[in-house]
């Protein structure tokens, strides 16, 4: 056998952790409808996700709240002040819809 293992790893480094994209699993379902709505989204836009970032914010916000990732700045996941006019500008869009 070679040196580096059974499947050609090496097995003398410890794995290092990726910073982002592990957290905790929802499985207590505490951001289900932010989750829903999203990707409910997502299906009626063509899968076009710019069409479902306001979705895609309220989902993130709530998965800090419920501390299911760690707390960060919108600006930081990519959210910053012209996602914010875009998001209120669809929400009157949609309002008037309803009405």
């Amino acid at each position: 056998m070679s040196a580096g293992g059974a499947f050609g790893g090496n097995r003398g480094l410890r794995p290092v952790p990726p910073e982002k994209g592990v957290f905790p699993l929802d499985h207590m379902h505490l951001c289900d409808l932010e989750k829903k709505e999203y990707l409910n989204c997502l299906k009626s836009a063509g899968h076009k996700s710019e069409e479902c970032r306001h979705l895609s914010r309220k989902y993130l916000e709530c998965r800090m709240e419920k501390n299911l990732m760690a707390k960060q700045d919108m600006s930081e996941l990519g959210f910053g002040k012209n996602v914010d006019a875009g998001t209120k500008s669809e929400e009157k869009t949609e309002q008037t819809k309803e009405k």
